[in-house]
């Protein structure tokens, strides 16, 4: 059984930053590739709208965020790709401090 999750995030408003962005997805270090799938992503996709991304995650049962979290800050390789990502995001109006993607409330379902 998996579970999806939707985030979003926007980019600073700058053409030049959003296609280096862009080129950076278009080829993830695998490292990054490997620690999704060891937290239990099994799919993941971004959009992209004007400076608004859409992410969403499709997970297995052993998942949680918190796991997530905590494995990434022990990974030097994921902490290196935030950071560089960062220079890219910036927060949403209501993000907590150092809160970057926030979960959202499905409204709908067919």
């Amino acid at each position: 059984m998996s579970r999806r999750y939707c985030l979003t995030l926007d980019l600073k408003d700058d053409p030049s930053l959003i296609a280096q962005y862009k080129r950076h997805h278009e080829h993830i270090w695998p490292e990054i590739a490997s620690s999704l799938r060891e937290s239990g992503v099994r799919d993941a996709e971004i959009y992209l709208l004007g400076t608004r991304l859409f992410m969403i995650l499709e997970v297995d049962d052993q998942f949680s965020f918190e796991a997530k979290m905590k494995a990434d800050l022990a990974n030097e390789k994921v902490r290196q790709w935030e950071a560089l990502m960062w220079k890219f995001q910036k927060p949403l109006p209501q993000a907590k401090p150092g809160e970057k993607w926030l979960l959202m409330e499905r409204i709908f379902k067919l």
